[in-house]
Order: structure tokens, then sequence, then C-alpha cells
């Protein structure tokens, strides 16, 4: 569903009259951002999966990983090369492992992140320094940029996104004639937890607690 549909949507049930641009009313555009942006957090949504690579170079442990805006979430990591998954290490063993001990070169099999690049993506520094080319994929929740354009397009489920929206237009406007801001809220609530049981259903496994 795109912006405009979103922010039309809404305004229906406001019973207020639909836009042929998402800039007639910037107000209601921003609740649809901001539910978006909650309901992007509520659950490791399967539209927003993504899997990125990085290459690495000789002598250089520092990598950006491109498009992520540092707004994500890490599933898992996976040093394709060497057919393993990567451990995560915390800033301090890396202060560790490059400043109080020999250096050690080859495949990495350790990821600790550190900083932003000057564009706003994440980075990344990797252990043992490598020492060649070696394939990482990195498979993340990438959450979607905010939405600006008539026709950007939403990628979490619709329902909870526009309820959301709604239910904090009503706040905002102090009633709808019909509908309390509780009640509104409450309905969202529901839209959202039917969307996260369904997609819920295509990963099982990441509802499984185990014990150490």
């Amino acid at each position: 569903m795109t912006y405009k549909q979103l922010i039309n949507n809404v305004l229906v049930r406001l019973r207020e009259r639909e836009i042929s641009n998402v800039s007639d009313n910037k107000l209601i555009g921003a609740f649809v951002n901001d539910a978006k942006h909650e309901v992007e957090n509520a659950w490791n949504w399967s539209a927003l999966r993504q899997t990125l690579t990085v290459t690495t170079s000789n002598n250089v442990f520092n990598y950006e990983l491109n498009g992520t805006g540092n707004d994500f979430t890490v599933l898992d990591v996976v040093n394709e090369t060497g057919d393993y998954f990567m451990e995560y290490r915390t800033a301090h063993q890396f202060n560790d492992f490059y400043l109080n001990s020999d250096i050690a070169t080859g495949n990495p099999r350790y990821y600790s992140f550190n900083g932003v690049s000057s564009d706003g993506d994440a980075q990344v520094d990797l252990y043992p320094k490598p020492d060649s080319a070696y394939t990482i994929y990195f498979n993340v929740i990438k959450r979607q940029a905010k939405l600006e354009n008539n026709s950007d397009t939403l990628l979490v489920p619709s329902q909870p996104v526009q309820l959301l929206a709604y239910a904090k237009a009503v706040e905002e406007r102090g009633e709808d004639g019909g509908i309390s801001p509780i009640s509104a809220y409450a309905v969202a609530q529901r839209a959202l937890n039917d969307a996260i049981a369904q997609d819920a259903a295509r990963h099982p496994e990441e509802l499984i607690w185990y014990t150490a």
C-alpha cells in the first residue's frame, strides 16, 4: 500500500476529505510514519529481512554496512568463505584484540559494531584482521526509511499502521464522534497482534526459548 493510500484511508475513518498529494495533509502523514515506525519495531517482520554482503580487503578491519541507515537488527552473521557463523564480541574485547596483544590475521571469526559512517550507516569491526578477500553475510532486519512520496510503498502489514495512525489522529483531535482514543488504540493493538501472529507462523523457531 502506498503512502498516499495510507493517508487517505486514515482520512476516510476520520470522515475527512481525501487528498491528491501527501503534502496536502502533513499531520496525518506524520502519524502514518510514526505508526509505521512503531509497527516495524514490534516484530522482526519477514518483509524487512535482508542479507547485506561485506567483502573484506587485505589489512582492513573496519567496514560500512551500506544502506543500514543505523536502523537495523542483526539476526546472524555468516562467514561464507569459512562456512561458519561469526560471533559477536564487545568493544572492550576488540580493544584488547587490537591494542593489548599481537594482532592475529586471517579469516574473521568475530565482529563488533564501531560507530557510523559519514552518511549514517553502521560500521563494523572484524577480527582476526582480514588478510585477503573474504565474504561475510549480515542477515538483518532493515527498517524502511520514512515514507515521503505519493507512491512510496509500505513494507510491513498495512492494517495495524492505518489503525494506529487513526488512533493517534483521534487522540490529537480529542474525539471522533463515536470512538474514544482508548478504544481506537485497542483496535490497533488487536490488528498488530494478529499481523504478528500471522508473520510469526513463518518463523516458529524464533518463538522458542532455550535454557543455557
